[in-house]
């Protein structure tokens, strides 16, 4: 039986007593913003006035910062270099009130950093610096004996796996099987090709491409903008993921046409894109995942935690860099959208 309706306010105030804890590659964003008036004599590429540089944490990282505009407690667990742009990661951390006390700094490594060249509101260039390797053992006793006193008071996990070596199938069943005595909602940022068993996650979010390539079939109707509901491929997709990573949902993002959520036993839900205007989607992965977990935290079936994402992912996109939502604006958003409020799971 449904609990009677919650208001906007409700839910927001739910956010604020919830702790989250993010598991994944944390990375340092480095913005370098300039315009450009010429091209090179030397080579045909824009010359860019540099104007200002800013820097934010970046990967899981900024998923966490995308849950502290709410007053969620945030814990953030990750591997960072002992090197100058470490130093800056942690200052940067600092700022957004996140805490590091479940991070490891590792001194053979190199901090992960993605530096974004931005012009007349685009993206000229993006420089990466990092050095992949896969996690140690010792790294991942470590990371375990660290989160396992604190896994018993949280109220979600959000793995984020960028791909980058942390998020391995030993570091994922110590998580998962500590957290196991534990109530605990635990939501999944997957990357194709991580051979690993999600089975005990209440969530998996891929992206289109993600899920395609993880369920190896083809997608016909990438380009074509057919409507999710009638497009088989698609479906497909979708059923036998929920089939192989034994979840309870996949939520399936589709950019510009918006979002699928697969339950088992039950239609998928289709939810439509909102952005009006578009300026830039770095990071827009990382608010969804933040919100749509502070949702099913905070009481929402999971439609409704993936309509709030969607809403939130809306308006970030039409920022520049990786901005995150403020609580204000998700306020305003869902007022517009749900004025009489919504019913809990």
């Amino acid at each position: 039986m449904r609990d009677s309706l919650i208001t906007p306010q409700d839910l927001l105030d739910r956010f604020s007593q919830q702790r989250i804890l993010v598991v994944g590659d944390v990375m340092l964003d480095w913005f370098i913003w300039g315009a450009v008036s010429r091209i090179s004599p030397e080579a045909p590429v824009p010359v860019v006035d540099v104007q200002r540089e800013s820097r934010y944490p970046g990967g899981a990282a900024n998923v966490a910062r995308n849950l502290t505009p709410f007053g969620t407690k945030v814990d953030l667990s990750g591997l960072y270099g002992n090197d100058p742009n470490g130093a800056l990661l942690l200052e940067t951390l600092a700022a957004a009130d996140i805490g590091v006390d479940f991070c490891i700094e590792e001194a053979e490594m190199q901090t992960i950093t993605k530096t974004r060249v931005v012009a007349q509101h685009q993206q000229v260039v993006r420089i990466d610096r990092e050095k992949r390797r896969p996690i140690s053992e010792q790294q991942v006793a470590g990371l375990l004996d660290r989160l396992a006193p604190i896994l018993g008071e949280v109220d979600g996990i959000i793995i984020e796996d960028y791909g980058k070596g942390l998020i391995t199938p030993e570091l994922v069943a110590g998580l998962l099987e500590t957290a196991a005595d534990h109530k605990v909602t635990i939501t999944v940022d997957p990357k194709p090709g991580n051979p690993i068993e999600w089975r005990g996650v209440t969530t998996v979010k891929p992206n289109r491409s993600e899920a395609f390539a993880s369920a190896g079939i083809e997608d016909f109707h990438r380009d074509e903008g057919v409507d999710p509901l009638t497009d088989e491929p698609l479906l497909q997709t979708g059923h036998m993921l929920l089939e192989k990573w034994a979840c309870h949902q996949i939520l399936l993002t589709l950019g510009e046409l918006g979002m699928l959520v697969f339950t088992e036993g039950i239609d998928p839900v289709h939810i439509p894109a909102r952005a009006r205007e578009v300026f830039d989607v770095s990071g827009a992965g990382d608010t969804t995942i933040a919100i749509y977990t502070l949702g099913l935290c905070a009481g929402l079936e999971a439609p409704v935690a993936a309509a709030i994402s969607n809403l939130a992912s809306s308006i970030v996109v039409g920022k520049l860099g990786t901005t995150p939502i403020e609580k204000k604006e998700l306020a305003e958003a869902i007022l517009r959208e749900y004025p009489d409020g919504f019913p809990t799971a």
